[in-house]
């Protein structure tokens, strides 16, 4: 499990909980996170191996870890229990994330500096080896680097026309919506925000 995927330890004890039934049901965890407050929230994001993913397969996910979570009980207080979809601009937590969206511009964090800086913003150029390949553009050139995967702390793609029509083309593939709604679609979720997303399904949790 990745640290893209699950940061900290509680977030990591909850995915291997969470996992082989969200990919038992043919889905695939992008990213698990349990936030603090005064009321806490387990958020999940999940995807289908190909994309397309629609708040009815939110729901089902949401049924299934709920009714596993109130077996294993591992959070301590109440909880909201959140899925939802990755979104448009969504984050990039597993290698092959990188390769399914060659071609399309990212933003990059890593833990350390690396040549003076932390922050990357280019063309995902695929992957290398265990190595993240991106394009920037430097003194008005084009230059691809390397970065480890395991160097990294934080990845998403960046919102641009290109990826609001690729988003749009797996929907409709997906069956998610019809031509009819691809329109009032184009406009769905295009929140920025890391814990912003376009598709979801909700449940309260109370601890007994």
């Amino acid at each position: 499990m990745t640290d893209l995927i699950a940061k900290t330890a509680i977030d990591r004890r909850l995915a291997q909980i969470v996992t082989p039934t969200i990919e038992g049901m043919g889905y695939e965890l992008v990213r698990i996170r349990l936030m603090g407050g005064k009321t806490r929230i387990l958020q999940i994001m999940a995807d289908r191996p190909d994309g397309g993913i629609d708040v009815e397969d939110c729901a089902r996910i949401s049924t299934a870890v709920s009714a596993l979570l109130d077996v294993e009980d591992p959070i301590e207080d109440n909880y909201t229990l959140e899925v939802s979809s990755p979104g448009i601009d969504r984050p990039l937590t597993r290698l092959k994330d990188f390769d399914m969206w060659l071609g399309y511009e990212a933003r990059v964090e890593t833990t350390e500096l690396i040549d003076g800086r932390r922050r990357f913003k280019g063309i995902l150029a695929g992957t290398e080896g265990d190595e993240v390949l991106i394009t920037l553009e430097e003194g008005g050139e084009d230059v691809t680097i390397g970065l480890r995967f395991d160097w990294l702390s934080d990845a998403k793609l960046i919102l641009t026309d290109e990826l609001i029509a690729e988003m749009l083309r797996q929907r409709k593939e997906s069956g998610a919506f019809d031509g009819a709604d691809i329109d009032d679609a184009a406009f769905d979720g295009l929140e920025t925000e890391d814990d912003s997303d376009d598709e979801g399904a909700e449940t309260p949790r109370t601890r007994h």
